[in-house]
């Protein structure tokens, strides 16, 4: 194979074909653009076009740098015409039997050092490959749309691939700006694989009736500074899209109970209740596809209730949770108090308010983890009065802070939700899908989290996710939970869950 590419052939000129051909051209490559329809080549380059005549508007391209890329476009009129290529990927539709015919007349096109790469977000590499006669020189070119703007790309290997083209293709995502991320071929790569816990568990709250569904995006929004919540994602992406990739990744992983979808999400795919394609999902949308906002009464603190908490034990108030206190009438015991505060992460209220032998109807539970002055989350178990949720409310409203009222659950929301998504990827660098780096890495860019799961891990600390998670297990008997053993032993030796293992 050569030392670098540095003539890259496309083959399909949709959305992310063009993208390709751009930053390829952008970092200096010469590229041949190829599709069965030649309209679609030239709308495709006359996209490219107008997207750097737009950066150059905005100062963030010369325009002589913007005329070099757009000469080194080209368009190819057959396969035949790639033949000179250092590199081809193709980038069409999503359909095993298409992309292996392809990949099979691409071999006999090109030269026998060419790479060859797929785009494919969703099918096996190894699968493609296997129609071929070299296999080896096959990986998968993983790009996130818009192209230009999503600087993350994965490549994947399969059992055949050769390393030599997976670095070949590793350095040229550098020269085009794009972090790469090197990812052995497993259902969802990296990104769609890691993103299963957010939409997942958002959905089995709501199954559960923890909350209702504006009320848990508002929680890991506000709280967990989530940049939307997974009700308003499954609307902008469509039901239509997002229940059978969960179907399709969890009958991938053979049943694996940690993707397994709920009965909920396919029932409102049969009612049509899409999202924003058809105005109505999880939430209602105007004509123009903005949301349908509901007009909810803003909570006013007027209440001064006496309030009691533990000082010690497991459901004692860590002190950023106390500093938002500091107004309130805190009493020693909790017979005199109104409102009983807790902050159980182990177990849910009933088995704590049962276990302290206290008064259920003045029981209430905040979450520990993610509190602070942009929101708190408070639990109740089915003992909690109407009075006592309204005179905590208040504590809060006082302050003008925001707060989220959901039924009996252990670890709260935002912490429930955030030691799931820290679990997956632990899981998945336990069967070395990736670095934990590269996840991490992955996870920030292609999804946009606030932080990466080990990162955030590490931050929330493994015992304290390892504790959420036995607590969850221990609650619902639910396989979903079982702690990945590389987050175990991490915790167990109060290790960082960027430690690698040690290979002998």
């Amino acid at each position: 194979m050569r030392e670098e590419i540095q003539r890259v052939g496309v083959v399909g000129a949709g959305a992310m074909g063009r993208g390709i051909a751009q930053v390829c051209a952008l970092a200096g490559c010469s590229v041949q653009l190829f599709d069965a329809n030649q309209d679609a080549v030239s709308s495709a380059t006359g996209f490219v076009r107008e997207d750097l005549m737009s950066a150059v508007a905005r100062g963030k391209l010369s325009q002589a740098d913007a005329n070099a890329a757009l000469q080194r476009v080209a368009t190819a009129r057959t396969l035949e015409d790639l033949a000179g290529c250092d590199m081809v990927v193709e980038a069409i539709v999503e359909r095993l039997d298409v992309k292996q015919q392809l990949l099979c007349a691409l071999e006999a096109a090109v030269g026998p050092e060419c790479v060859l790469a797929t785009n494919t977000s969703s099918l096996s590499v190894t699968a493609i490959a296997g129609a071929c006669v070299n296999p080896g020189r096959v990986a998968g070119w993983h790009f996130f749309n818009p192209v230009p703007r999503m600087k993350l790309v994965e490549v994947i290997q399969a059992p055949r691939t050769d390393a030599e083209a997976v670095r070949l293709l590793a350095n040229l995502s550098e020269r085009i700006g794009h972090r790469a991320i090197v990812v052995s071929d497993s259902p969802g790569f990296v990104v769609n694989h890691a993103g299963r816990a957010f939409v997942t568990e958002g959905l089995k709250l709501l199954a559960e009736r923890a909350a209702e569904h504006h009320v848990l995006d508002a929680i890991l929004r506000s709280c967990a500074g989530f940049r939307m919540g997974p009700f308003e994602l499954l609307d902008l992406t469509g039901l239509d899209v997002s229940v059978p990739v969960m179907e399709s990744i969890h009958s991938q992983f053979y049943g694996d109970d940690r993707y397994r979808p709920v009965t909920l999400a396919r029932t409102r795919l049969l009612a049509g209740l899409l999202g924003r394609k058809t105005g109505q999902g999880f939430y209602a949308y105007d004509g123009k596809g903005a949301k349908v906002e509901s007009a909810r009464a803003p909570l006013t603190g007027t209440l001064e209730p006496a309030v009691w908490w533990p000082a010690t034990g497991d459901e004692a108030l860590p002190e950023s949770v106390v500093a938002l206190l500091s107004t309130c009438r805190r009493v020693e015991t909790p017979h005199e108090a109104d409102v009983l505060l807790l902050a159980p992460l182990k177990r849910d209220m009933s088995a704590t308010v049962a276990e302290l032998q206290l008064d259920a109807a003045k029981a209430v539970g905040i979450d520990p983890v993610f509190g602070s002055a942009n929101g708190v989350t408070l639990m109740v178990c089915p003992g909690t009065t109407a009075t006592t949720v309204d005179a905590a409310r208040s504590i809060f409203a006082m302050q003008s802070i925001k707060s989220f009222v959901v039924t009996d659950s252990p670890g709260f929301v935002a912490p429930r939700v955030v030691a799931c998504i820290v679990n997956l990827a632990c899981e998945m660098a336990q069967q070395g899908i990736a670095s934990p780096q590269d996840i991490d890495a992955a996870v920030r860019i292609g999804l946009g989290y606030p932080a990466g799961p080990f990162e955030w891990g590490d931050r929330l600390d493994p015992k304290r996710v390892l504790a959420i998670l036995e607590g969850l297990y221990a609650t619902f008997g639910d396989q979903r939970y079982r702690p990945s053993p590389w987050l175990v032993r991490r915790a167990k030796l109060s290790m960082s869950l960027l430690t690698p293992d040690r290979s002998f």
